[in-house]
């Protein structure tokens, strides 16, 4: 596996509060379904 920069890897903006959030491997095979940057933002709590 080759080795990224974190400048390297792909962001989205969380659909809850609007602050940029960036990729992680736990989300790796679901990125193109994760809408929030957090549990939190997903429940609503901002």
């Amino acid at each position: 596996m080759k080795m990224r920069k974190k400048s390297d890897l792909p962001s989205k903006q969380c659909a809850t509060c609007g602050l940029p959030f960036q990729w992680r491997k736990k989300w790796e095979k679901v990125w193109a379904e994760v809408k929030y940057c957090s549990e939190r933002c997903k429940r609503g709590g901002r």
